[in-house]
């Protein structure tokens, strides 16, 4: 008999559409994963590959015009049929959301400060003095320096990394079990992505958080995630733990993605490797495999027929030619 901890966060073939004039657009197909209490997942891609879009059905902060299907369970709770009611009982409360951009995130005509105490005092976990007493505790802890003076700041008046260390501050007010972590690291200097990331891991291990962090960046995922999936056209590609799946993946865009990192396997001055094409708008993908059309291994069945996952090495992958080997340009 098994005593593993049940999930916090478990995620079954989860589909979101949108209404299209022709046929409803899928912009996440089928995506499946558990996250546990305390546990730490990735969610990598570029642009357009859906990561956003699954962060937001996870928070319930979906546009209107999206159909939600598939399974999605917080804690044993069924989410999808969830009413607006329940989800304002648990933003905030039991899950944080970090999100992509400060600045848009924040109200630029509220101090920063009751914008933090705001989701206490909302969730009835203190009045508005204790909140604001909690708000300057967790703008210290978050390494706001003068935290008395940028209490009382606005929005436009603090740096791209002191926005970013305020919505911190708010996702973790209310000590929730889940904080997911939308693009953190996005329009900050490298210093600062570096210590948004060192403090996101030692917020994670002081609260016992669950985590889920979503980012273009390879390199914010091998700091701070346990398991990573890969997503592409709305799918996952390849997922596993962080460090197989980077030291050998076996999806052709899993190596196209960490072969285009910076870094010492490439001589200064020269061109990174690069994934060839672009990636298509959503209506546009082909209904087999989303990567057909910039794969070097693609065939007429990758086209028209959706690959089955396949355990390849310490990795699970969505190919039809799948072969774990270290990303072009490593050794």
């Amino acid at each position: 008999m098994s005593n593993a901890a049940p999930p916090l966060v478990a995620v079954d073939r989860l589909t979101v559409a949108f209404d299209d004039r022709r046929l409803p657009v899928e912009v996440v197909r089928d995506v499946s994963f558990t996250l546990a209490p305390g546990g730490t997942l990735g969610i990598v891609g570029e642009s357009g590959s859906g990561k956003s879009m699954t962060a937001r059905a996870l928070i319930g902060l979906l546009p209107e015009s999206a159909r939600l299907s598939g399974s999605l369970a917080f804690d044993g709770r069924d989410l999808v049929s969830a009413r607006e009611r329940d989800w304002e009982g648990l933003r905030g409360r039991q899950i944080g959301m970090v999100f992509q951009e400060p600045m848009t995130a924040l109200n630029p005509a509220h101090r920063v400060g009751d914008q933090i105490a705001e989701g206490l005092v909302l969730h009835g976990l203190m009045d508005r003095r204790s909140a604001r007493a909690e708000a300057l505790r967790l703008i210290e802890r978050v390494g706001i320096a003068r935290a008395r003076e940028r209490i009382g700041a606005f929005p436009h008046e603090l740096s791209g990394g002191q926005r970013q260390r305020v919505m911190i501050a708010m996702a973790l007010a209310c000590k929730p079990s889940l904080l997911i972590a939308d693009e953190p690291t996005s329009a900050l200097d490298v210093t600062i992505q570096a210590q948004i990331v060192e403090l996101i891991a030692e917020l994670k291990a002081e609260y016992g958080l669950a985590l889920i962090v979503i980012s273009h960046d390879l390199g914010v995922i091998a700091d701070l995630a346990e398991r990573t999936l890969v997503l592409y056209g709305g799918r996952v590609m390849e997922e596993g733990e962080t460090a197989a799946l980077f030291r050998a993946p076996a999806h052709p865009y899993t190596r196209g993605l960490l072969a285009a990192r910076p870094g010492r396997h490439k001589p200064k001055g020269e061109h990174l490797d690069a994934i060839p094409g672009n990636v298509p708008s959503a209506a546009d993908f082909p209904p087999g495999c989303p990567f057909f059309g910039r794969c070097g291994d693609g065939t007429e069945r990758c086209r028209l027929e959706v690959p089955p996952p396949v355990t390849v090495g310490d990795t699970i992958a969505r190919c039809w030619f799948p072969r774990a080997r270290p990303p072009r340009g490593l050794p």
